[in-house]
């Protein structure tokens, strides 16, 4: 039970392989998720990391020894995953560690049409059940039926948006060898967009950067080549495709913030009066302009099945995190960055400005962006801060600690699995900014 609780997080499981998970586990997970779900079928995708194929099919053993009949997608990101969960109605599993180095690798669980499993909606009792059926699964009596999904994900997303009467755009596009590298030639196949493609060959060793489209350094290429070719903008997937970085034409990031945004006004146009979700370290501008839309912003918490939660308690048309995960009614409530691309692509195309210029709508305020610092004791350390604060401005402790003062908030939270506190800061200007944010990082660190 040990081993297993150190790999099943909040929301998904994610270990070191072989290590912390190996094949073995991954049968017992298979029989526990059926047991647990009740599924009769399921269907599961894998990244292209090395270890995903024999893993998903130690997971695919495990399931059929329970009964259940599987539908083995094969090669699919995330999103795809959802959509096989969403039409197909069935519960998913998608094999992949996103972002992580090759050595991991993990399972992103979902019910049918795509519903999340996390540690409150079942994950701790598959946990439990497959730390009691380790190495006791028996027999395969279900069948296995192998199916290529990845034509039906790309004509279901070209229904969702349609691009097929924009402007002629030049996209660089980094996959960072992951599975953006196998889903961006299908969707935008025909569409009147010329993909450049930076590493697009699918290799879970990650041979040229790490697929992590948050991490400055790891969007430098894509940076360089959207200048160099002349593009109107850059998109940047992480390992399994689920998340989406855009860089406009003159090489610059635009904030998940600005995409959160933009987006949203654009459902909003489609579905006047709905409700948008945000997380509590999205710009303060998201809800302003939600609001100057006639949309109802709700903030939650950060984390998917937070946002998740509460698209479906308030049927939200959409939802966007700072982490550049952005969640649409019409796909589930699942989240795909594949989707917020073409959301961009289509608010760039049925115009004639550049990127730069059709984003400085919804770009308000200057932000630090997430700042980790490794903290010992979180709870004195946020003690601290909310002493040094408290008299400065409202609080609230939705999640970690807010504050918000005149023209400038900040939050600071807890890592779940690290002892790191994440601190974000936003101001009407960046001198604000920057001396809240020094502030802040000085008490934490003192």
């Amino acid at each position: 039970m040990g081993d297993l609780a150190k790999i099943f997080k909040a929301y998904d499981v994610r270990g070191v392989v072989p290590d912390e998970f190996d094949e073995r586990t991954a049968e017992a997970v298979g029989a526990a998720f059926v047991e647990v779900t009740g599924a009769r079928s399921a269907v599961v995708a894998h990244d292209m990391r090395e270890s995903s194929v024999p893993l998903s099919a130690a997971f695919i053993r495990g399931a059929t020894a329970r009964g259940a009949d599987v539908i083995n997608a094969g090669l699919g990101s995330t999103d795809l995953l959802y959509y096989a969960s969403g039409s197909l109605g069935l519960p998913g599993v998608m094999f992949t560690a996103s972002h992580n180095p090759a050595r991991y690798n993990g399972m992103k669980m979902c019910r049918a049409g795509a519903v999340p499993i996390g540690a409150d909606t079942g994950l701790v009792e598959i946990r439990d059940r497959a730390a009691e059926l380790l190495g006791e699964v028996g027999e395969a009596t279900g069948s296995v039926i192998e199916k290529d999904l990845l034509l039906g994900y790309a004509e279901h997303l070209r229904t969702l948006v349609d691009l097929s009467a924009i402007r002629p755009l030049k996209a660089v596009v980094d996959a960072g060898n992951g599975m953006g590298g196998h889903t961006v030639p299908a969707v935008f196949a025909g569409l009147p967009v010329e993909v450049v493609p930076l590493y697009f060959e699918l290799d879970g060793s990650f041979p040229n950067h790490e697929a992590n489209p948050l991490e400055p350094a790891n969007l430098v290429d894509l940076q360089r080549a959207v200048v160099e070719t002349g593009a109107d903008l850059g998109l940047a997937f992480d390992g399994d495709a689920d998340r989406c970085w855009v860089i406009d034409e003159r090489g610059e990031s635009v904030s998940p913030s600005a995409v959160t945004a933009l987006v949203a006004a654009r459902e909003l146009a489609k579905h006047p009066g709905a409700t948008i979700i945000h997380n509590l370290i999205t710009s303060l501008g998201v809800p302003e302009i939600v609001r100057e839309h006639g949309g109802a912003p709700v903030r939650t918490r950060v984390g998917h099945s937070f946002i998740k939660a509460e698209m479906a308690r308030t049927d939200a048309v959409f939802g966007g995190e700072h982490s550049a995960h952005y969640y649409f009614r019409d796909f589930w409530f699942a989240d795909s960055g594949m989707l917020a691309a073409m959301h961009v692509l289509a608010a760039l195309g049925e115009q004639e400005r550049p990127l730069s210029r059709v984003v400085e709508t919804y770009s308000r305020y200057h932000a630090s962006g997430e700042i980790n610092s490794t903290v010992a004791d979180q709870a004195l350390a946020l003690s601290k801060v909310r002493h040094a604060f408290g008299e400065r401005g409202t609080l609230d402790e939705l999640d970690g600690l807010t504050v918000t003062g005149a023209g400038w908030w900040f939050n600071l939270r807890a890592s779940n699995t690290e002892p790191l506190l994440r601190l974000n800061a936003e101001a009407t200007d960046e001198s604000k900014m920057a001396a809240i944010r020094d502030e802040v990082l000085a008490v934490v660190r003192s």
